[in-house]
């Protein structure tokens, strides 16, 4: 596969994934501020962009406004959604995604692409912000509904070969990636075992909302939320997709097809820090991580992402003649 090709469809899954995440965190949090109101620490919008890992340059003034009033609030939302001058806002990762597919049109399905389109349409359409002011909730379904249904129909249209393994790459470390930032944020709470308040009682259920996962949680565990049983479930569950442990299987198990059909295998760098990454989930426990520091190791895990993400590009997209020549 060209590397050009493999580059397109790694940041197409990453941006469509990245793009279906900020429309649930964004959608939850309006709604966290519903039940508990804009004064309470919970529905702080420093939560927020902590865990978008959001960088609003020369808008500090506006963040801590967005504390006063639900107006406020309502206008960091809309710069989430609609900013094309940030390139993580909802609208700017469709609009690369699409840009991505265009580019490889000729290598995806028919109706992969057709679907991304609609959605792409739909979020440049002149009247689309007074859709989002009118209901912003439904704009958001509508986003995170496209993105599973852009997910659906690769995988039933699409080839399960080389080309969606780099998808699926994609997909994971961006997934894995957001949860270790979403649990950053979480994580002065999430830390104290005393921290049973009320406030933070919602503040949890919204956290595990913003990983589709209260209802999988609460089968698992009731729905008595503890910080101990959150991170376990987050952090170190074999079979919720959203869980960094099942992310990093699903990392390296793509990885490793992927090193067999390109003839790669022999350059290990990569799948020795994806079997990394993969191990710390293996051979560690809950009571092993909050033993220690719990910011240090969700910090950890960001830097083997990175790592990961980095030797991918250097075997399979950056790399040098002499690498090519080699490996042939």
């Amino acid at each position: 596969m060209l590397s050009r090709v493999a580059d397109s469809l790694y940041w197409m899954s990453r941006y469509l994934e990245r793009a279906e995440h900020t429309a649930r965190l964004v959608d939850v949090h309006l709604n966290l501020m519903l039940d508990q109101g804009p004064q309470s620490g919970a529905a702080h919008p420093s939560i927020l962009l902590q865990a978008l890992n959001f960088k609003l340059e020369d808008n500090e003034k506006s963040i801590e406004a967005a504390n006063e009033t639900p107006e406020d609030i309502y206008a960091l939302a809309r710069k989430l959604t609609f900013d094309r001058t940030n390139s993580n806002s909802i609208v700017s990762c469709i609009v690369t995604a699409r840009e991505n597919a265009r580019q490889i049109r000729e290598q995806i399905s028919t109706e992969m692409y057709e679907q991304l389109n609609r959605l792409y349409l739909k979020v440049i359409a002149p009247d689309v912000q007074d859709i989002w002011n009118a209901q912003p909730g439904e704009f958001f379904a509508d986003v995170k509904e496209s993105c599973h249904l852009f997910a659906g129909v690769a995988d039933e249209t699409f080839a399960h070969g080389e080309a969606y393994l780099f998808m699926r790459v994609g997909k994971n470390l961006e997934r894995a990636g957001a949860t270790v930032n979403l649990l950053k944020a979480h994580a002065p709470s999430l830390a104290d075992p005393k921290a049973a308040t009320a406030g933070n009682y919602l503040e949890w259920v919204s956290l595990l909302r913003s990983c589709t996962s209260f209802e999988s949680y609460c089968r698992e565990y009731t729905a008595d939320l503890r910080p101990e049983r959150i991170l376990e479930f987050l952090l170190l569950d074999e079979e919720m997709p959203r869980s960094v442990r099942f992310c990093s299987t699903q990392i390296e198990t793509a990885l490793e097809t992927i090193a067999v059909l390109t003839g790669r295998h022999r350059n290990s760098k990569l799948l020795r820090n994806a079997g990394k990454l993969r191990s710390t989930f293996d051979y560690t426990s809950i009571d092993d991580i909050l033993s220690g520091d719990l910011n240090r190791f969700l910090g950890d895990v960001r830097i083997q992402c990175s790592a990961v993400h980095g030797a991918l590009f250097a075997t399979y997209i950056g790399y040098t003649v002499e690498t090519a020549v080699a490996v042939a």
